[in-house]
């Protein structure tokens, strides 16, 4: 059974957004990767570049599959989870806690586009 935690914000695409002041940390959802399986690559951007919400920002590769990672908001990249570069498989191991991306937001209103926790487990049943 899937992970799912109250106070996040949620894309179709899987992704979750944590909010801390005006920044944001991004990551897959507990759902995401048991559906991927066994994460072996976690393909990140630098610090520094822009991302923007409904574009790609990266990928997830699995022994089964790679999965592209579509931003649910835009923002600069302030830090990367350099954890994943050595172990991809922290992913697998606690999703929520193990964030790929740290953001500043740079257009707030973008997080009333994402979908609450109960939104979420809708598309994921």
């Amino acid at each position: 059974m899937a992970k799912f935690i109250d106070g996040l914000y949620y894309s179709e695409s899987h992704e979750y957004v944590k909010v801390e002041g005006e920044f944001a940390y991004l990551g897959i959802t507990d759902y995401a990767q048991s559906q991927l399986g066994s994460v072996v690559y976690v393909d990140m951007p630098s610090e520094g570049d822009e991302i923007s919400a409904g574009e790609n920002f990266g990928a997830v590769e699995s022994v089964k599959a790679a999965s592209d990672l579509t931003s649910p908001v835009s923002g600069e990249v302030v830090a990367i989870n350099e954890q994943l570069e050595d172990n991809p498989e922290l992913l697998n191991e606690d999703a929520f806690e193990n964030w790929i991306v740290k953001v500043k937001l740079t257009n707030p209103q973008e997080l009333n586009d994402l979908m609450s926790v109960s939104d979420y487990k809708e598309i994921c049943k």
